[in-house]
């Protein structure tokens, strides 16, 4: 016989994000970290989120999938209703903590409560198209307005500082995280100019 399990699913949109308070919410239900998928990734497309694809397959009948939000396993309206189905087609249960909504295996879907999460799946995915929207507007109003987009050049210097330190690290025992926090220069720009530097080399 089957041990029915209970699973985690944590999500934030970008790297700089914590994970921890969807973590401690999750802990609080009784689930164990082992069994808490967790990424930093945009919700926008299903495809390419790795730890929602191994929960879809961790998953057994009988399991109840716990997640904070809505709008942390998914911000489509389409996907959430794709996900959520899959789940309870398998028996799985499905719980939004923060919305206080329950899909239960094996028992016939409320149209009221179906009604609700189409609303507030319909919010996130509003709320996504806005962000997208002003970002686009934002970013059309500075170029009309002659302000150049992308990364701030870095000062001459600070990049032959860090290229430097980077050629001397085995010396200084200095790491490129350490350089990059130093300097100031990002990661990518001191792999660019190496690059740049050893097709001038060649």
């Amino acid at each position: 016989m089957n041990t029915t399990k209970k699973i985690g699913y944590g999500r934030v949109s970008t790297i700089k994000q914590d994970l921890e308070i969807q973590i401690q919410k999750l802990k609080n239900y009784g689930i164990h970290e082992n069994d808490i998928f967790m990424e930093k990734q945009s919700g926008t497309k299903r495809s390419n989120r790795e730890q929602l694809k191994n929960l879809l397959q961790h998953v057994r009948e009988g399991d109840h999938v716990y997640v904070t939000k809505i709008d942390r396993l998914a911000r489509s309206i389409i996907d959430l209703n794709e996900i959520v189905s899959e789940l309870y087609n398998r028996n799985v249960s499905v719980t939004f903590i923060d919305d206080a909504m329950t899909f239960k295996a094996g028992v016939q879907r409320d149209p009221l409560q179906t009604l609700l999460f189409n609303t507030l799946a319909s919010f996130a995915q509003f709320e996504r198209d806005l962000i997208i929207s002003r970002t686009s507007e934002g970013r059309i109003r500075a170029i009309s307005n002659g302000k150049k987009m992308g990364r701030k050049a870095q000062p001459e210097t600070n990049i032959k500082r860090a290229l430097h330190l980077y050629e001397e690290r085995e010396s200084n025992g200095m790491s490129l995280k350490d350089i990059v926090k130093l300097t100031g220069v990002p990661r990518s720009t001191i792999y660019y100019e190496l690059k740049k530097e050893k097709k001038t080399k060649q």
